[in-house]
């Protein structure tokens, strides 16, 4: 059968990244073609569930070595030791992509949102943990600050919380900003490597529960467009502004969020169930990166749904704004929520239950 995620990856124009560090599913997708990975508090908590004995141990022997350290503190040493393995197995292809691939996304502490300094200062001690790692910054307008003052100081950034066409831009005007500072700082910025993530499966989520909750008369059918027409019109718009960051796809909720994107200078990132379902369905890996949304389809959408009118239209949103749209809520507190999750888990060998 078609491998198609490797015929994609032979064609070296789109990259595959795994949308999880988990040690075994990340060696599998690499020799899928995959070229990168991704960390957040959600995969890290899944990675520790995956091999708990290992890692329950493991934070016991750091509890022992840190006997002053909270269970945060212990929590998040572990997200950087399971980001470092996934980092240590991708290196070889960072040193073969010089930097364009082979990075593993680390994210910062969504407990820092409200503190651009804090996060800018956690993403360039994250970079400094390994030469090809690249840090997670929350598309708000906070992390739209930060994310222009790390890349100033030399981080390379993978915008994340980010699900509309003003998002995305506004991440790359604010690191195309860090990339001129930098450069006049009489810094090399040729091997850094910039993502712009869009949260494809996330605007859809988010346009089915408008149209949910505000009784909204549309083809269902077409509300599993919505994350794909806002990806190829930004897509559109990076290509025209020559911004030197890529834009990449995550939260999958459809093959639409691997094959629409096909053939395009972006990153696609599936979780791996996701990958191995593309596998064996054999998809066509035909490019159609540069093939419209049926028009007909977007101004349906577009007509009915303020929301995607928001997230498509590139002034739809200031950054004031990017706070309060609801995919940024939802997504931020179970962010939250899985820090929370992480921190019990170390309770847990902390202080045992009776």
């Amino acid at each position: 059968m078609t491998s198609p995620l490797q015929t994609m990856a032979d064609a070296g124009v789109t990259a595959l990244w795994n949308d999880s560090a988990d040690p075994t599913e990340l060696s599998t997708a690499m020799s899928w073609g995959a070229v990168g990975a991704t960390c957040n508090p959600v995969i890290a908590v899944q990675c520790v569930k995956n091999d708990l004995p290992r890692w329950t141990t493991r934070m016991a022997e750091i509890a022992a070595e840190r006997p002053t350290a909270g269970e945060s503190e212990i929590g998040w040493q572990v997200v950087e030791e399971i980001s470092l393995e996934a980092a240590a197995l991708l290196h070889p292809i960072f040193v073969a992509h010089d930097g364009h691939n082979g990075r593993l996304s680390m994210q910062t502490d969504p407990r820092l949102a409200r503190d651009a300094r804090a996060l800018a200062d956690q993403a360039v001690r994250f970079s400094d943990l390994a030469e090809n790692i690249i840090v997670k910054i929350p598309a708000t307008q906070t992390g739209i600050d930060a994310i222009e003052q790390a890349v100033a100081r030399g981080a390379s950034i993978n915008v994340t919380v980010s699900f509309s066409v003003p998002q995305a831009v506004a991440a790359a005007e604010a690191i195309e900003r860090g990339l001129r500072a930098r450069e006049a700082a009489g810094h090399d910025v040729s091997r850094m490597g910039n993502v712009v993530t869009i949260m494809v499966g996330r605007l859809d989520d988010w346009v089915k529960e408008c149209v949910a909750r505000d009784e909204i008369e549309i083809d269902p059918a077409h509300l599993e467009w919505s994350g794909v027409a806002a990806f190829k019109n930004a897509y559109r718009i990076f290509q025209e502004r020559g911004f030197r960051s890529r834009l990449l796809s995550a939260a999958f909720r459809n093959t639409l969020h691997w094959s629409e994107f096909v053939g395009g200078d972006v990153v696609i990132s599936p979780p791996f169930a996701w990958q191995q379902k593309i596998q064996a369905t054999g998809a066509d890996a035909a490019p159609r990166m540069d093939v419209p949304v049926d028009p007909a389809i977007v101004d349906a959408l577009y007509a009915a749904v303020p929301d995607f009118r928001r997230a498509y239209d590139v002034d739809g949103m200031t950054p004031a704004e990017f706070d309060t749209f609801g995919a940024t809520r939802k997504t931020l507190r179970q962010f939250l929520g899985a820090d929370e999750e992480l921190d019990q888990l170390v309770r847990d060998v902390l202080i045992p239950a009776p």
